[in-house]
């Protein structure tokens, strides 16, 4: 049976898959890029939407208080345990977000600036943020020249030519 959580469960599934394929271009090397100083690496990057997905997104959504602190180098160094962050804390997440039902996402629950929001568009939101911050993956790697994996098997280019 099709319910409206696993239906956003397997969505975001297919987001969080999309990044993952642009994150096996990145090399070692180039985590520590940023084009400004003071803001996010791609390390950064990285840690970012593991960490609001885990901290703020999943604690808030069950009605607890956000506990994000930030994507510094603390909470992994290193490309592998970057990884074994990135990818613990969305299976942490998921564990939380299962344990909704259908009529959860029609109840409210409050972002850190205390506005009340239904579960299901936080979880929208939540999808939405990655996306974001995946495209900035993707200009971070294109600045240093690095080839991309296209989003849906074709670029934009190829599109046009047919």
């Amino acid at each position: 049976m099709q319910t409206r959580l696993n239906e956003f469960l397997r969505q975001y599934d297919s987001v969080r898959k999309r990044t993952l394929k642009l994150i096996e271009v990145i090399e070692p090397q180039h985590l520590d890029f940023t084009y400004q100083f003071g803001k996010f690496t791609i390390a950064d990057q990285i840690r970012h939407i593991a960490a609001i997905e885990r901290y703020l997104f999943a604690e808030t959504c069950i009605g607890r208080k956000n506990r994000y602190q930030g994507c510094r180098k603390e909470l992994a160094d290193g490309f592998e345990n970057i990884m074994e962050f990135f990818n613990g804390v969305h299976s942490e997440s998921l564990q939380i977000f299962r344990t909704l039902k259908d009529k959860n996402l029609d109840e409210e629950c409050f972002t850190p600036t205390g506005y009340a929001i239904k579960r299901e568009k936080w979880l929208n939101l939540l999808a939405e943020h990655e996306i974001h911050h995946r495209a900035q993956l993707y200009i971070l790697l294109n600045l240093l020249g690095v080839k991309t994996p296209t989003m849906y098997g074709l670029t934009a280019e190829e599109v046009a030519k047919m």
